[in-house]
């Protein structure tokens, strides 16, 4: 028994936040939030399942492939709802007028936000890769297509809604923030203070 108990991850955390959520061209909802501790546990594998995504990385006109943002949505969304039925009614309990849980908040997210952009998008980028000749990269296909920077328009919006539902979850599951993880650092040589010349380089000077 008290094995299992030690087991168990401890729950932490804040006993109560103001949770908001960005909804593309509608506005936003907020709420109190007084989680549970299976909404926790529910938060942080929502959360990692976030920032593991392409869901939330900001795609460069010059560079992301529309596809593979949807597939990524897509995928998303069912995670999402694996996630909320392996936890049941725990993450949904009844509310007072005001509050919101971790069902209100994934529920949203699916209804309001993922399903009319994969209901819209996803079959209309179907049908034009379905034109693609025979021979042309799938890339340059994709990004002569009329309505390609409308459709990055609109996942740029669902990114701002999981961002912020991110943002929400990383607070309730008490974590670090794994979204603006620090850039890598050159590699200096083993022992090498910070304000040394770094090792010489090969010659050939600085493409190296």
């Amino acid at each position: 028994m008290g094995h299992r108990q030690r087991r168990r991850r401890r729950p932490g955390g804040p006993s109560q936040i103001t949770a908001k959520l960005t909804i593309p061209f509608v506005g936003e909802i907020s709420g109190m939030w007084e989680p549970a501790d299976a909404e926790r546990s529910a938060a942080w594998e929502l959360y990692l399942e976030l920032v593991t995504r392409v869901s939330v990385e900001e795609l460069d006109p010059d560079e992301g492939f529309l596809r593979e943002a949807l597939s990524s949505l897509y995928t998303f969304f069912n995670t999402t709802r694996e996630i909320l039925r392996r936890y049941g009614p725990d993450v949904a309990p009844p509310l007072a007028p005001g509050h919101v849980s971790f069902g209100v908040l994934a529920v949203t997210v699916l209804n309001r936000v993922l399903r009319p952009l994969l209901a819209q998008w996803h079959p209309r980028l179907t049908a034009y890769e379905s034109q693609r000749p025979a021979g042309r990269d799938p890339v340059v296909h994709e990004r002569q297509w009329e309505h390609a920077e409308a459709l990055r328009r609109e996942i740029a919006a669902v990114r701002e809604t999981l961002v912020s539902l991110a943002r929400t979850l990383q607070e309730v599951a008490n974590v670090s923030d794994l979204i603006d993880l620090p850039a890598p650092r050159a590699p200096r040589s083993p022992g090498s203070p910070e304000g040394d010349t770094p090792p010489p380089e090969p010659r050939g000077d600085s493409e190296g």
